[in-house]
Formats: C-alpha cells, sequence, structure tokens
C-alpha cells in the first residue's frame, strides 16, 4: 500500500492499493476512485454494540471497505493538513468528531466521548471525540495550522474544546466549566475548557468547524432582502457541521 498527502492548503490523500489490501473510512468520505477498486460495508471490528456507539456520535453503524486493487482519494473538508498516525497493539488515540477520514482494516474506531453543551455555538453537537484503536495506521484530518505539545506526566493544558484535534490515548482529559463567563457562544452554560494531563503529545488545531461558522456569522444577511442568500450560506455551514 502506498498513500501520499497530496496539496497544500485543501490536501487529498491519495491511496494506492494492491490485490488483496483494504482501507476503511466512515460512509461519505470518499472523494474519487479507479474503477477497479470494489466497495463493500463492514462493522469494522467490535460488532454491533461498538457500532452503535458510533451512531450514538453521529456515525454510521457501518463503515465503507475499499479493497484493491486500484486508487481511492479522500479530500480534506476545510483547509487544513491529513497526516498519518500509527496506532500499535493496546494504543489509542482520540480525536475530534471530523477528523478521522481512513485507515487500514486493523483500525477499530468508536465514540470516546460525547459531551452537550447549552448554547448557541456547539448547538446539539457538544463536544464528540472518536477513539481510534486495534493496529494499524490511521490519516487524521485537522483544520488550520497545527500546534504539538508532548506533556509530561503531571503537566496540564486547558484548551478550548473546538482547538482539540487529537491526542494520545495516554493523556487525561476532562471538561471543567469556567464559572462567570459566559457569553453568545456558550450561552447561560458558562465557558467550557478541556483539561488534558500527560504524559503524552496533544495536536491543536486553529481553525475547528464550530469556530470558522461563528466567525462568518457577521457577515450573512442582516435585512429581509438578504435573506435568501443568508439561507443558502446557512444551509453551507450547516451540512458542515453535520458531516
Amino acid at each position: 500500500m502506498q498513500a501520499e498527502v497530496k496539496g497544500t492548503t485543501m490536501p487529498i490523500l491519495e491511496v494506492a492499493l494492491e490485490a488483496g489490501e483494504e482501507v476503511i473510512s466512515e460512509h461519505g468520505e470518499l472523494a474519487w476512485m479507479t474503477a477497479g477498486v470494489r466497495m463493500s460495508q463492514t462493522s469494522g471490528g467490535g460488532g454491533l454494540m461498538r457500532g452503535l456507539r458510533r451512531m450514538a456520535g453521529g456515525g454510521g453503524l457501518l463503515l465503507t471497505r475499499y479493497a484493491g486493487p486500484g486508487m481511492v482519494t479522500f479530500a480534506a473538508k476545510v483547509p487544513g493538513h491529513i497526516m498519518p498516525v500509527d496506532i500499535g497493539a493496546g494504543e489509542a488515540y482520540y480525536v475530534h468528531r471530523h477528523g478521522w477520514l481512513c485507515g487500514t482494516t486493523g483500525i477499530t474506531p468508536s465514540v470516546g466521548l460525547q459531551q452537550s453543551f447549552r448554547g448557541g455555538m456547539w448547538g446539539g453537537d457538544g463536544f464528540v471525540l472518536q477513539k481510534l484503536e486495534g493496529q494499524g495506521r490511521a490519516w487524521i484530518e485537522l483544520s488550520g495550522e497545527l500546534t504539538c505539545y508532548d506533556l509530561p506526566p503531571g503537566q496540564t493544558l486547558l484548551a478550548h474544546p473546538g482547538h482539540v484535534g487529537m491526542f494520545a490515548g495516554s493523556v487525561q482529559f476532562t471538561i471543567t466549566r469556567v464559572p462567570g463567563v459566559a457569553n453568545v457562544f456558550f450561552g447561560g452554560d458558562g465557558f467550557h475548557l478541556v483539561a488534558l494531563t500527560g504524559p503524552g503529545r496533544v495536536w491543536l488545531q486553529s481553525m475547528p468547524l464550530p469556530v470558522l461558522a461563528q466567525a462568518l456569522s457577521p457577515y450573512l444577511a442582516s435585512s429581509a432582502g438578504d435573506q435568501a442568500g443568508a439561507a443558502g450560506v446557512g444551509a453551507i455551514i450547516g451540512s458542515m457541521l453535520r458531516s
């Protein structure tokens, strides 16, 4: 199997599969592929219960499997990066909801956390983390620019939930509410941060989708004459957040 990330601002991941080689992804991640690639559905390991957990986090009951020979391509949804991560036996990584693009068939995805917040910015989506375990290689999409920290044991980093891109399973994490900070983003539920405590590596992203949507909101129509255009932009943003 040969995998190559192409492009800069809006990268793609191109995977060349030999006969007998396969990759898996959530439904809908495919950008394009050659005619020789065979598609099928798989539980991805873990059976029905793991599939139901994926559904609870907004994913699908089944995963899509792509079998070679041929080439399959996945594309970034927003400007950012696509990066590989190798997962060994007994290891795990936690990834933001929209982050996992695809992986080798030894990867087992599930929901690692689902936390609901009241307030306009997060709406019904809340804070959702995917958990990737098993054994193999996964490819992760992270939005905007990346910053990586290696946290020593006991060191804690506080991060806005949307900026948490990925972290190693050895990192302990909790959702903490900062009292007295209530704004238009979080309403009466206060301001939430994720406390990440080492040891382990943490990847933070500069442009998560909910933050991008909020940044665009002041430029939407404020008059009745512009409502049609605003509805179109709103529909695009909504589809991005639900994907």
